[in-house]
Protein backbone atom coordinates (compact mmCIF):
# COMPACT_ATOMS: atom_id res chain seq x y z
CA UNK A 1 0.00 0.00 0.00
CA UNK A 2 1.15 3.53 -0.65
CA UNK A 3 1.42 5.95 2.26
CA UNK A 4 2.90 9.35 2.79
CA UNK A 5 6.36 9.44 4.30
CA UNK A 6 4.90 11.06 7.41
CA UNK A 7 2.27 8.31 7.78
CA UNK A 8 4.93 5.59 7.59
CA UNK A 9 7.21 7.32 10.08
CA UNK A 10 4.36 7.97 12.53
CA UNK A 11 2.91 4.46 12.24
CA UNK A 12 6.33 2.88 12.82
CA UNK A 13 6.94 5.06 15.88
CA UNK A 14 3.49 4.26 17.31
CA UNK A 15 4.08 0.55 16.67
CA UNK A 16 7.38 0.70 18.58
CA UNK A 17 5.64 2.48 21.47
CA UNK A 18 2.89 -0.14 21.45
CA UNK A 19 5.56 -2.85 21.61
CA UNK A 20 7.14 -1.31 24.69
CA UNK A 21 9.91 0.94 23.34
CA UNK A 22 10.61 4.24 25.13
CA UNK A 23 9.49 7.37 23.24
CA UNK A 24 12.98 8.43 22.08
CA UNK A 25 13.80 5.00 20.65
CA UNK A 26 10.33 4.75 19.08
CA UNK A 27 10.84 8.08 17.33
CA UNK A 28 14.27 6.97 16.08
CA UNK A 29 12.72 3.73 14.79
CA UNK A 30 10.08 5.72 12.90
CA UNK A 31 12.77 7.70 11.07
CA UNK A 32 14.89 4.59 10.45
CA UNK A 33 11.89 2.59 9.18
CA UNK A 34 11.15 5.34 6.68
CA UNK A 35 14.77 5.35 5.45
CA UNK A 36 14.70 1.54 5.33
CA UNK A 37 11.61 1.44 3.12
CA UNK A 38 12.78 4.29 0.88
CA UNK A 39 16.01 2.35 0.24
CA UNK A 40 13.99 -0.75 -0.70
CA UNK A 41 15.43 -2.91 2.07
CA UNK A 42 13.78 -6.01 3.51
CA UNK A 43 10.43 -5.64 5.30
CA UNK A 44 11.45 -8.69 7.33
CA UNK A 45 14.12 -6.69 9.16
CA UNK A 46 11.49 -4.20 10.37
CA UNK A 47 9.06 -6.96 11.29
CA UNK A 48 11.77 -8.85 13.21
CA UNK A 49 12.78 -5.68 15.07
CA UNK A 50 9.17 -5.05 16.09
CA UNK A 51 8.82 -8.69 17.12
CA UNK A 52 11.91 -8.42 19.36
CA UNK A 53 10.34 -5.67 21.47
CA UNK A 54 10.68 -4.70 24.28
CA UNK A 55 14.33 -5.50 23.47
CA UNK A 56 16.38 -5.78 20.30
CA UNK A 57 17.65 -3.31 17.72
CA UNK A 58 14.92 -0.73 18.28
CA UNK A 59 16.47 -0.12 21.71
CA UNK A 60 20.14 -0.87 21.04
CA UNK A 61 20.79 0.96 17.74
CA UNK A 62 19.72 4.45 18.89
CA UNK A 63 21.91 4.00 21.97
CA UNK A 64 24.87 2.93 19.82
CA UNK A 65 24.52 6.06 17.66
CA UNK A 66 24.13 8.21 20.77
CA UNK A 67 27.33 6.75 22.20
CA UNK A 68 29.06 7.51 18.91
CA UNK A 69 27.98 11.16 18.98
CA UNK A 70 29.03 11.50 22.61
CA UNK A 71 32.43 10.03 21.85
CA UNK A 72 32.17 6.92 24.00
CA UNK A 73 33.54 3.89 22.23
CA UNK A 74 34.45 5.89 19.13
CA UNK A 75 37.12 8.06 17.67
CA UNK A 76 35.90 11.61 18.07
CA UNK A 77 37.64 14.80 17.28
CA UNK A 78 37.54 18.04 15.46
CA UNK A 79 37.89 18.15 11.72
CA UNK A 80 40.02 20.83 10.13
CA UNK A 81 37.55 23.68 10.33
CA UNK A 82 34.64 21.52 9.13
CA UNK A 83 33.09 20.92 12.52
CA UNK A 84 33.13 18.13 15.03
CA UNK A 85 33.31 14.62 13.63
CA UNK A 86 32.44 11.32 15.23
CA UNK A 87 33.73 8.09 13.76
CA UNK A 88 33.22 4.53 14.88
CA UNK A 89 32.39 1.01 13.83
CA UNK A 90 29.46 -1.16 14.75
CA UNK A 91 28.28 -4.61 13.72
CA UNK A 92 26.38 -4.68 10.46
CA UNK A 93 22.72 -5.57 10.87
CA UNK A 94 19.79 -5.18 8.53
CA UNK A 95 18.82 -1.94 10.23
CA UNK A 96 22.19 -0.32 10.96
CA UNK A 97 22.40 1.41 7.58
CA UNK A 98 18.83 2.66 7.95
CA UNK A 99 19.57 4.12 11.38
CA UNK A 100 22.71 5.77 9.98
CA UNK A 101 20.66 7.35 7.17
CA UNK A 102 18.10 8.56 9.71
CA UNK A 103 20.60 10.55 11.77
CA UNK A 104 20.02 14.32 11.94
CA UNK A 105 23.70 14.92 11.11
CA UNK A 106 25.59 14.48 7.85
CA UNK A 107 26.46 10.78 8.06
CA UNK A 108 28.29 8.30 5.89
CA UNK A 109 28.12 4.58 6.59
CA UNK A 110 30.32 2.09 4.77
CA UNK A 111 29.73 -1.66 5.18
CA UNK A 112 32.92 -3.69 5.22
CA UNK A 113 33.56 -7.27 6.40
CA UNK A 114 30.53 -7.55 8.70
CA UNK A 115 31.05 -4.13 10.25
CA UNK A 116 29.83 -0.68 9.34
CA UNK A 117 32.13 2.29 9.66
CA UNK A 118 30.11 5.38 10.48
CA UNK A 119 31.35 8.93 10.23
CA UNK A 120 29.17 11.83 11.32
CA UNK A 121 29.80 15.53 10.96
CA UNK A 122 27.92 16.83 13.97
CA UNK A 123 27.91 20.45 12.80
CA UNK A 124 26.23 19.68 9.45
CA UNK A 125 22.56 18.77 9.13
CA UNK A 126 21.64 15.69 7.13
CA UNK A 127 20.55 16.24 3.56
CA UNK A 128 17.45 14.06 3.27
CA UNK A 129 15.92 13.92 -0.21
CA UNK A 130 12.19 14.72 -0.29
CA UNK A 131 9.92 11.71 -0.70
CA UNK A 132 6.20 12.05 -1.20
CA UNK A 133 4.95 8.47 -1.08
CA UNK A 134 6.38 5.20 0.25
CA UNK A 135 5.38 1.64 -0.59
CA UNK A 136 4.74 -0.48 2.51
CA UNK A 137 3.88 -4.18 2.34
CA UNK A 138 0.51 -5.15 3.78
CA UNK A 139 1.88 -7.67 6.36
CA UNK A 140 4.23 -5.00 7.74
CA UNK A 141 1.45 -2.40 7.80
CA UNK A 142 -0.82 -4.88 9.61
CA UNK A 143 1.84 -5.67 12.22
CA UNK A 144 2.52 -1.97 12.81
CA UNK A 145 -1.18 -1.17 13.06
CA UNK A 146 -1.76 -4.00 15.57
CA UNK A 147 1.13 -2.84 17.77
CA UNK A 148 0.07 0.81 17.52
CA UNK A 149 -3.46 -0.16 18.60
CA UNK A 150 -2.06 -1.42 21.92
CA UNK A 151 -1.59 2.20 22.90
CA UNK A 152 -5.32 2.94 22.61
CA UNK A 153 -7.66 2.92 25.58
CA UNK A 154 -10.51 0.42 25.23
CA UNK A 155 -13.78 2.05 24.21
CA UNK A 156 -16.16 1.95 27.18
CA UNK A 157 -18.33 4.21 29.27
CA UNK A 158 -15.87 3.88 32.15
CA UNK A 159 -12.91 5.01 30.04
CA UNK A 160 -14.87 7.97 28.66
CA UNK A 161 -15.92 9.03 32.16
CA UNK A 162 -12.29 8.91 33.28
CA UNK A 163 -11.19 11.27 30.52
CA UNK A 164 -10.55 9.20 27.40
CA UNK A 165 -11.87 10.33 24.02
CA UNK A 166 -13.47 13.62 23.08
CA UNK A 167 -15.84 13.69 26.02
CA UNK A 168 -19.43 14.86 25.86
CA UNK A 169 -18.82 17.96 23.77
CA UNK A 170 -16.94 18.47 20.51
CA UNK A 171 -14.58 21.13 21.86
CA UNK A 172 -12.85 19.13 24.61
Amino acid sequence: MMCSANEVMTLAAKAALGGGAPPAQASAFGRAALCHLIAGRSDKALMDALGALPDGPILSLPLAFLALTEGTGSESGSGSGTGTRATGSMPETDLTLSYAEAQPFATSAVPQAGMITVQMTLSEPAQIPPVARVQIAQPLADQMTALAAKRLVPESDASRLSGAGAGLTDND
